[in-house]
């Protein structure tokens, strides 16, 4: 399926791909959430900061870039379901759920839990849109002819 709404030719984007990116992301934000904690320690206000933090750079880079650092380099990016540039609002919808592992003792499972649903919801739906898309009315696309593009 094509999006050419915004001028540019673009492809839906399976679970392989964004779970790449994600992990991607995750080295950035862990990288950020070792280096908070080396300043200020890993107590329960580093838990908060990281916390927001995380959901801070995955709205802000969709909404501002279109895509997170692991999102652009894969090739993805966030769309709306009008094929623009994804809200404020509908990037911290989709993006809602990172702040679960920050929940104390069962945040983990939550987060584990959370990120099941998404895979599965992502391969069962003719679009690749998680839960989380469906929520916040986004989908992930990628850039036909970027090097990631396998079809």
């Amino acid at each position: 399926m094509s999006d050419n709404s915004s001028g540019s030719s673009s492809a839906l984007a399976d679970w392989p791909i964004r779970l790449i990116a994600r992990v991607m992301d995750g080295l950035v934000l862990g990288a950020i959430g070792a280096a908070l904690g080396m300043l200020i320690g890993f107590g329960f206000d580093w838990l908060l900061l990281i916390a927001v933090v995380v959901l801070a750079y995955f709205a802000v880079l969709d909404v501002l870039a279109g895509a997170t650092l692991g999102k652009l380099v894969m090739g993805l990016r966030v769309i709306g379901d009008d094929g623009e540039r994804t809200s404020f609002r509908r990037a911290l919808t989709r993006e809602a759920f990172t702040v679960l592992g920050a929940i104390p003792f069962a945040g983990p499972f939550l987060a584990l839990a959370a990120w099941l649903w998404i895979i599965v919801t992502i391969r069962s739906n003719p679009l690749y849109r998680g839960i989380h898309d469906q929520l916040a009315g986004t989908r992930v696309v990628r850039a036909v002819g970027h090097p990631s593009r396998e079809r």
